[in-house]
């Protein structure tokens, strides 16, 4: 591309370089009778011939009217894992990787539990899987070079300390039946905990007191009725747990509740299936 310039080309703006003159040039003329301050191009010609560098290439600034600032648009918002889409088609993200820790509790299916792993350790997470059912994740573990990037599956009561930091985040998958047994996984600065649950059991409502993050699939009446009782529930949603959809998770946090629907990729679908409540 060939780029014109108004500038006389011999002349010290010339590419804003100086002229070919080999000649030591002389200081700035003095200032003209009257005027007690040189002008802003007289001083940055003086500090050119000065040895102070070359002048940078002059660009046309680029402004927005206030009137235009609404149809700006940037792409800002949460940082985490993408756990799906909201009913408004907008992406739902959890942020799992925190300085304070945080505990979710999942009542609902293995499939979405894997998801979630597979996802965090694609942000950079290293995942921890607590679990008596070593054979459901053994698939994923080789699809990620045998625990060498990022996933580790460990027997219950058998996860090491994990050596959390900002640079090495930890999530903790306690995928340990219907009475996770109390131990030493606890979440922590920059260590989240995810507690599998595939129905409601008698420990639930002490996990879910717990939690900061509660998440709720496809239930029987019955569990979406105590549920409701323990989360305060609207009736609204009491009603709609049993016939939530696969792949749909009721989201809720202190007052906030979010219905959300887990979407797989091409590759997840090739290695965990599609969308499933049951395992």
């Amino acid at each position: 591309m060939n780029a014109t310039t108004t500038q006389t080309t011999g002349g010290p703006d010339a590419h804003g370089a100086p002229g070919p003159s080999h000649a030591p040039h002389a200081p700035a003329a003095p200032a003209a009778s009257g005027d007690t301050q040189p002008s802003a191009a007289r001083r940055a010609r003086g500090l050119l011939h000065a040895g102070f560098g070359l002048l940078g290439p002059r660009h046309g600034r680029h402004t927005l009217s206030a009137d235009d600032l609404d149809t700006l648009s940037l792409p800002i918002g949460d940082d985490g894992v993408v756990i799906g889409v909201d009913a408004d088609g907008h992406s739902a993200v959890l942020g799992l990787n925190r300085p304070t820790p945080y505990e979710v509790v999942l009542i609902g299916g293995l499939w979405t539990a894997q998801v979630f792993a597979l996802r965090a350790a694609a942000t950079g997470a290293r995942v921890a899987v607590e679990t008596g059912r070593a054979h459901a994740w053994t698939q994923m573990v080789h699809a990620m070079g045998g625990g060498q990037n990022g996933l580790a599956v460990y027997d219950v009561g058998r996860v090491p300390p994990l050596g959390a930091s900002a640079g090495t985040p930890v999530l903790v998958v306690r995928d340990c039946g219907m009475r996770p047994p109390r131990g030493r996984v606890v979440s922590g600065p920059w260590k989240s905990v995810l507690t599998l649950l595939p129905y409601l059991s008698p420990v639930a409502p002490r996990l879910i007191r717990q939690a900061r993050l509660v998440g709720v699939q496809r239930v029987s009446p019955n569990e979406a009725g105590e549920l409701g009782r323990t989360m305060a529930l609207p009736r609204g949603d009491v009603d709609s747990l049993p016939t939530l959809a696969d792949g749909v998770t009721l989201w809720c946090a202190d007052r906030d509740r979010q219905y959300v629907m887990t979407q797989p990729t091409d590759a997840e679908v090739g290695l965990l299936g599609t969308p499933r409540r049951m395992d």
